[in-house]
């Protein structure tokens, strides 16, 4: 993926001022590695002693970061293989008029995953989620927390477009549902994010109103989750901005403390 140009800072504080706010979270600086131990020094001659029996050789243990790392390489295979599989999908009727299949974008092992409800006609012809005037609101609040795209995953929870850009249909939710599973199983995040009510309700398994659900946690596959806005939704109705921004000022402080 081709990392997209860094919203100017004066824009990121300009979308802060309109809701209230004029703080930004500035990550600490990772602390300097540890001075190395001072060498130690041996006697030049030492007594010589009857040589020990050779002991057997240990079975080879391995190392503390292969197995995590064999877990990610495993991970990020098999999230191609669900693409892949995404990709040759036709178990709804969204298959019919689609240009692409929009399976997701990011960090593969990222700390934050969050979830839309389809894509628009921009992410259609992309590929990509969130590449439209949503996307780039969606951008500016992430920069907001601190956070960059690359940094996190996004997704949706159908794949394929939706007619006129309408609501996905429940039994077009339920075709994609495993793959949405997957992604988040094989991304293994820390916090979820669903934007808007599509997304919530999928999630959640509930019609309850998205006032309702925004700004407490909830668990989605064992996974803490708040449910906010979707960002076209703030492009359509300024006043949802700030209810937002609290929204995700909780993800923020929930992430620094894990």
């Amino acid at each position: 993926m081709s990392r997209s140009a860094p919203t100017p800072l004066s824009e990121i504080l300009a979308y802060l001022s309109d809701i209230g706010y004029g703080e930004l979270y500035r990550r600490a600086r990772p602390v300097a590695a540890a001075a190395a131990a001072p060498e130690l020094t041996v006697p030049a001659r030492l007594p010589v002693l009857p040589a020990p029996p050779a002991p057997a050789p240990p079975a080879p243990a391995a190392s503390a970061s292969s197995a995590p790392a064999a877990d990610a390489v495993s991970r990020l295979s098999e999230m191609e293989s669900l693409a892949a599989a995404a990709a040759a999908c036709t178990r709804c009727r969204l298959a019919e008029g689609r240009k692409s299949v929009v399976f997701g974008s990011g960090h593969p092992d990222a700390d934050l995953m969050l979830i839309g409800e389809g894509p628009g006609a921009e992410e259609d012809r992309q590929g990509l989620p969130f590449v439209g005037p949503a996307g780039e609101l969606l951008t500016k609040i992430l920069q907001a927390i601190g956070l960059t795209r690359e940094e996190v995953y996004i997704a949706n929870v159908v794949k394929c477009r939706p007619p006129g850009n309408r609501d996905p249909q429940p039994d077009e939710v339920q075709a994609c549902r495993g793959y949405l599973e997957r992604q988040i199983a094989l991304v293994q995040p820390k916090l979820l994010v669903a934007l808007g009510r599509i997304a919530a309700h999928a999630l959640l398994g509930t019609e309850s109103p998205i006032g309702q659900l925004r700004g407490r946690w909830h668990q989605v596959q064992g996974v803490p989750a708040m449910v906010t806005y979707h960002p076209a939704a703030l492009l359509r109705n300024q006043a949802l901005k700030r209810p937002t921004w609290e929204d995700m000022q909780q993800v923020r402080d929930r992430l620094r403390g894990a």
